[in-house]
């Protein structure tokens, strides 16, 4: 075989050799990229995003779409030719796959958690727009959560209310913390109870629960500072005047909560916020209307624009990130509140546009 051949040949199996261990040879990263968005204002899978019952609503046009990002998953892992296309990829990020899945929880666990910041969400957002508009919204102490083979566990449920601990009425959160621990590890402390399906179905049926539990705990002590514990996590529930219920399956995550604020605001008001124009956004929100950050905000304002957004609602701590690479005919939008993204919308449906804050990325 000729010299000049056989290099040629050598090389071509060279590199059919490293495409195929490209191929094969699995790499530590992960895949972000922009995912759906939907119009909170709208329908999702046949149904209105938000449903409204017991209260006056108004018709809406326009869009206050909600935004994600699609990630691949916790057990798929990417090969080297993958990671270097979506490296290369305009609108992709590959990232360490220890920054989507953490190996210290497990999918189910990583799948829980964005459940629950999911339903988080929709519970803020309920509450501060419901704020917003001077609608009073009634709170109640309840059990967020109970650790595993603590004195409560099989004794207090998540979502139990508390009245009271040792004949003291519970007033927020902290007041059950503080009187747990006037004990002594080993003494016995007395909640006062509603159980979670009671509460559920008193407030359901708009009426005063009609069950009451007494639950007499033994406490311990707490591994780190000695100090009495049950074992439980205690929250706030909300009490509504009228049923808000957001259908959204298959979304995980704070990052919604703005836009749904928003969409509730939009259909309990007679003015219609966005004046028929396409505003899509992020951010998560608190019971205060306060606007905080979210990751993949790149993905998502990509996502936005090409379902035809012309106005996207940034978060004020991701406005840096969002203007280095923003879509074309995409404006950014800063929020650092409920008040501030229904000023803005209100300059959006009047055209005065040129008065949005905006984003700089600096």
């Amino acid at each position: 075989m000729p010299r000049r051949t056989a290099t040629m040949l050598a090389s071509l199996l060279t590199l059919v050799a490293l495409l195929c261990a490209g191929v094969l040879i699995p790499v530590p990263y992960s895949e972000m990229s922009p995912g759906p968005t939907v119009n909170t204002l709208g329908e999702h899978g046949g149904e209105p995003v938000l449903q409204i019952s017991g209260h006056k609503t108004y018709p809406t046009t326009g869009h206050l779409n909600m935004t994600t990002v699609r990630v691949t998953g916790s057990q798929y892992r990417m090969n080297l030719v993958e990671a270097v296309y979506g490296w290369l990829a305009h609108d992709n990020l590959v990232v360490p796959h220890s920054t989507l899945y953490p190996e210290d929880k497990s999918p189910d666990e990583l799948n829980q958690e964005t459940a629950e910041e999911f339903t988080q969400s929709q519970e803020s957002a309920k509450v501060a727009a419901l704020k917003q508009l001077d609608i009073p919204v009634g709170t109640r102490v309840v059990v967020s959560s109970v650790v595993k083979g603590s004195p409560a566990e099989g004794q207090l449920h998540a979502g139990d209310m508390i009245k009271a601990v040792d004949g003291t009425e519970v007033k927020e959160p902290g007041d059950v913390a503080k009187l747990v621990t006037r004990h002594k590890a080993g003494e016995k402390v007395t909640f006062l109870t509603v159980p979670a399906k009671e509460a559920a179905a008193a407030e359901k049926e708009k009426r005063q629960p009609a069950t009451e539990e007494t639950v007499a705990l033994v406490t311990r002590p707490a591994p780190d500072d000695k100090r009495a514990i049950v074992g439980i996590q205690a929250g706030t529930d909300h009490t509504f005047p009228f049923t808000i219920n957001i259908k959204l399956a298959d979304v995980g995550g704070p990052s919604a909560g703005l836009m749904f604020a928003l969409g509730i605001v939009d259909k309990l008001t007679p003015e219609d916020l966005t004046g028929g124009k396409f505003v899509a956004g992020t951010g998560t929100i608190d019971e205060n209307g306060k606007v905080g950050p979210i990751g993949g905000i790149e993905m998502k304002t990509v996502g936005a624009r090409s379902k035809g957004a012309r106005y996207f609602l940034t978060p004020k701590d991701n406005c840096a990130a969002a203007a280095k690479d923003t879509p074309a005919g995409l404006t950014l939008v800063k929020v650092d509140t409920i008040k501030d993204a229904l000023q803005s919308l209100e300059k959006v449906r009047k055209g005065d546009t040129a008065g949005l804050p905006s984003c700089s990325a600096r």
